[in-house]
């Protein structure tokens, strides 16, 4: 059987700083087809992971930074085939936090990758509204979005309350729009988080993949990984404070 096609989505935490080297060297360990990064910046460790990644045969790259606010957080897909930008009249709007592009696999797809903003900044329901929109007129062919939602199911996806019904009902509306969360339609309600508050050191699963039912039959897997250093001796959160996202696809 062929080895999957593998994509990472992963929050880099603060544009990667001094772990980038770190960051890129998991990247190419879990042998990475195409990425999707969060928090990804217009600094000088973002652009030398843009250069690691290029040197690991991810070359085709598109992202939202702006060199005007370099250490704004946005995000960035990279490819190992050509990446065509995909511009939606739905599409959400807030800065830098979206980006959308059909990729020229062999067997094509797209790929939406998201950074939810979080609640405080009064952005996050017109998001939601936006990518729910646009999830329910799809019409581009087989597709997942993949991301740092900020959001998740209530008592399934928090080690304490933390989700409301608007985040909960977020989550129920992709589904119903047949964009199933590839981790729930593999594992149902198995609880996994993907970063942890740094004061209360409680759990959350904020980071998902929403896959659509033209690309749902080729999904072969999709779990959450800790980046380690090699000893295996460090905290979880030392490359990153979120886990990475991955999703195998029959390639």
């Amino acid at each position: 059987m062929p080895e999957p096609l593998r994509i990472i989505s992963w929050n880099i935490r603060a544009g990667g700083g001094r772990r980038v080297d770190l960051i890129a060297a998991q990247i190419e360990r879990w042998g990475a087809d195409a990425v999707a990064l969060s928090e990804f910046r217009a600094t000088p460790p973002s652009n030398v992971l843009k250069r690691r990644l290029d040197e690991q045969g991810l070359t085709y790259q598109l992202s939202t930074v702006a060199g005007c606010v370099p250490i704004s957080n946005r995000v960035l897909i990279a490819s190992r085939w050509p990446l065509t930008v995909i511009r939606l009249p739905t599409a959400p709007v807030a800065p830098g936090r979206w980006c959308a592009a059909q990729v020229g696999a062999p067997r094509p797809f797209a790929i939406g990758a998201m950074h939810v903003p979080n609640r405080v900044s009064g952005h996050k329901d017109p998001f939601h509204a936006a990518v729910l929109n646009l999830a329910r007129s799809w019409r581009r062919g087989p597709a997942l979005l993949v991301g740092d939602t900020n959001s998740g199911r209530i008592g399934v996806d928090e080690e304490v309350p933390c989700f409301d019904k608007r985040e909960d009902g977020w989550l129920a509306a992709l589904e119903e729009a047949a964009w199933h969360d590839g981790f729930r339609h593999l594992h149902g309600d198995r609880r996994e988080y993907t970063w942890y508050s740094p004061n209360g050191r409680n759990g959350f699963r904020l980071d998902q993949a929403f896959i659509n039912r033209r690309l749902l039959s080729r999904l072969v897997d999709t779990r959450y990984e800790w980046a380690l250093c090699a000893d295996g001796r460090e905290r979880r959160d030392t490359v990153s404070d979120h886990a990475a996202l991955i999703v195998d696809l029959e390639a």
